[in-house]
């Protein structure tokens, strides 16, 4: 499937990965190697232990989102230390763990090699790496993490400022389990939303203060502050939909 989105640095992950998830932490050609040639793939841990010697804020205790274009400035910088199809291999291995995609699911920025943020990483990365994290812990997960998966995938949406019209343009894909996904997250907020909207009209009608009126209807008075405060961005982007 394609995704629209221009691949700068690590698409190594797109060897074993769907290409959705491989562009959300794309950062490289991939490597040679391909199934049923695996041992022509150069290894790859002692590149990863390079890289965190020479690089810990980046590849240490703590992963952060890579900035695009970081696979040929290390190149560049230590042709000694990283062989071309060996960093390709390394770089597709990390970009692919569950520890990196947990920090561009955060929405964390991509760093350049100094540690320094530089951009910010694309709302449909986020949204692609908050799926594939979701597939892999379902897989191992005896409940249904759809409700969990609703509400990053709100957030992640929430945190793009973005319009619906235009988040459903960057995030498009014909994996019908992704689309699936997210409607479902839409419609949940549209729920929300309407809920919000007739509470709004109730407490004015009501001519009671926050209190009263949630005391009288038993709900949280925090409840009705925030559905009295609404959230304006996401009532925006809920009717360009």
């Amino acid at each position: 499937m394609t995704t629209g989105t221009e691949i700068d640095t690590v698409t190594a992950a797109a060897a074993v990965v769907p290409e959705p998830v491989a562009a959300a932490v794309a950062e490289a050609p991939a490597p040679a190697a391909v199934a049923g040639k695996r041992d022509r793939t150069p290894p790859v841990q002692p590149v990863l232990e390079k890289l965190f010697e020479l690089y810990p804020n980046l590849f240490g205790a703590e992963f952060l989102p890579l900035k695009l274009g970081i696979f040929q400035e290390l190149l560049a910088l230590h042709p000694e230390h990283f062989p071309r199809d060996a960093l390709k291999a390394a770089l597709g291995v990390h970009t692919r763990s569950t520890r990196y995609l947990q920090c561009v699911a955060a929405g964390k920025p991509r760093h350049d090699l100094q540690g320094v943020a530089v951009e910010a990483v694309a709302p449909e990365h986020v949204y692609w790496a908050i799926l594939e994290l979701f597939r892999r812990r379902q897989a191992r997960a005896a409940q249904d993490l759809r409700p969990k998966l609703r509400a990053q995938l709100l957030a992640a949406f929430e945190a793009s400022g973005l319009t619906r019209q235009d988040y459903l343009a960057r995030v498009q894909t014909r994996d019908t389990d992704s689309t699936a996904a997210l409607e479902d997250a839409f419609a949940e907020l549209d729920q929300t939303l309407a809920r919000q909207e007739a509470l709004r009209t109730a407490y004015a009608a009501s001519g009671k203060t926050v209190a009263e009126f949630a005391d009288m209807y038993g709900l949280d008075r925090r409840d009705v502050t925030r559905a009295l405060e609404g959230k304006p961005r996401v009532e925006a982007s809920a009717a360009d939909a």
